[in-house]
């Protein structure tokens, strides 16, 4: 009997969630079978088998967890005694009352139902859902047995019930549940109750991304001992050349190349210059600094599942063009939470940009063990003083937090400058 362990997919992963097991117990497996999707800290990928024999038993179900090296399923292989496959034991629908179903289910008079909801629930059988849909459902508080499935075969998706939160209106308190101040208890013990109810707060569980998120950048911020500097680019000129090579990309019928993508180039190029900045630091030895031989940048990318960062390797050897097509691959594969492990590693500095949000600055936390982040804010159209006279011109500010136990002020600022100089003169970026 073979034991089927929790894999480590991803460096920051601690334990995943089954998503869905595609064997079932009495079914022949062969080598390179999906067995089973796993959702991690970063994505949901897919483990397959290293081992053929006959799928023996669940050990955890679809919606659970279990951390890294633990049992999830059997697979028979033939060497052992093994006893009959475990069967699947399908869920018994719990009963609901007529007085339940009237209060709960049922739409007031006058009232329009609301749309991706099913007027009448149907009690003869249970609704297919995807564990995830089910975990966010309970998260929401939304009913799944009244959405109506997009998924194959009706099935209902996460998407399924995001979409009905977001049409549902909230519950509205009815005149005995109003809080006042004079109806709120203010005792020792239940002070924070009490000021939950003054706020109408609601608990929102954090997914096992938002904790990694929570945990890593928590660990970052009290470890590691951060300054930063922050400088401004003229990018008059690269802005200028931005929209002439987009125009003829388009005309060629290709996709256009962002401001984000030459930032990155020409950090790629900075961090040539100057390769102390592309290092990590390491407690061996009492404390050493790593230089890295690669210049793999990562890409901050915000999703709905919370905060990732893919990585481009090698961006210093590749044109604006090819990092926009890599990104671009990168961020579809980030929405559908389909990163491989190999995508979210190795990364030696990161790029964190804001700009497309209005937002001029700000200050961004190192994504370890790299040890320099760089944050870019909005570029925008601002007076300056070029030969005595006021110009109008393009200014982007870029602030790079780093490690203060590898890098100094003065490293940190020589980076700042060559990377400034770059993008002011931007021909040497796309040569």
């Amino acid at each position: 009997m073979i034991e089927i362990q929790m894999p480590r997919l991803s460096d920051t992963m601690e334990e995943g969630v089954i998503n869905a097991w595609l064997k079932k117990p009495g079914e022949l497996v062969k080598i390179g079978d999906i067995l089973v999707e796993i959702e991690t800290d970063k994505a949901v990928m897919e483990q397959e088998a290293y081992e053929a024999g006959i799928f023996h038993a669940v050990l955890v179900q679809e919606g659970k967890s279990a951390p890294i090296g633990a049992a999830i399923a059997l697979l028979d292989d033939g060497k052992d005694n093994a006893p009959a496959p475990v069967q699947a034991v399908p869920s018994t629908p719990k009963a609901v009352s007529g007085l339940e179903l009237a209060t709960s289910a049922t739409p007031a008079r006058n009232e329009e139902p609301t749309p991706g909801l099913k007027e009448t629930p149907v009690l003869a059988a249970r609704a297919f859902s995807s564990p995830l849909a089910r975990r966010e459902a309970k998260e929401r508080r939304i009913s799944i047995g009244l959405l109506t499935g997009t998924g194959p075969g009706g099935r209902i998706v996460r998407s399924d019930v995001i979409s009905a939160a977001q049409i549902q209106p909230p519950a509205a308190p009815s005149d005995g549940d109003e809080a006042t101040h004079d109806a709120v208890k203010t005792s020792a013990g239940d002070s924070k109750a009490g000021s939950d109810m003054l706020r109408a707060s609601a608990i929102t569980p954090f997914t096992s991304v938002r904790k990694v998120i929570s945990s890593r950048l928590s660990e970052s911020s009290r470890t590691i001992p951060h300054f930063s500097l922050t400088s401004v680019a003229d990018v008059e000129e690269l802005v200028q050349l931005r929209e002439k090579i987009n125009a003829q990309r388009q005309a060629m019928g290709r996709s256009k190349i962002s401001m984000n993508d030459f930032i990155v180039r020409a950090s790629a190029l900075a961090l040539l210059e100057h390769p102390g900045i592309n290092a990590s630091y390491s407690p061996e030895n009492g404390g050493q600094k790593l230089l890295h031989g690669r210049i793999n940048i990562g890409v901050a990318m915000a999703v709905e599942a919370g905060l990732v960062v893919p990585v481009l390797l090698d961006a210093a050897h590749k044109p604006a063009s090819q990092l926009g097509t890599e990104t671009k691959s990168l961020a579809a594969a980030a929405q559908e939470r389909k990163l491989s492990p190999a995508q979210l590693s190795g990364g030696t500095f990161t790029v964190s940009n804001l700009g497309m949000y209005g937002v001029e600055s700000f200050t961004a936390i190192i994504n370890a063990p790299e040890g320099a982040i760089l944050a870019i804010g909005r570029s925008a159209p601002e007076a300056v003083i070029r030969a005595g006279k006021i110009v109008i011109r393009h200014q982007l500010r870029l602030t790079l937090s780093a490690d203060h136990r590898i890098i100094d002020g003065a490293d940190g600022a020589a980076f700042l400058q060559t990377l400034v100089t770059l993008l002011g003169q931007p021909l040497n970026i796309v040569s």
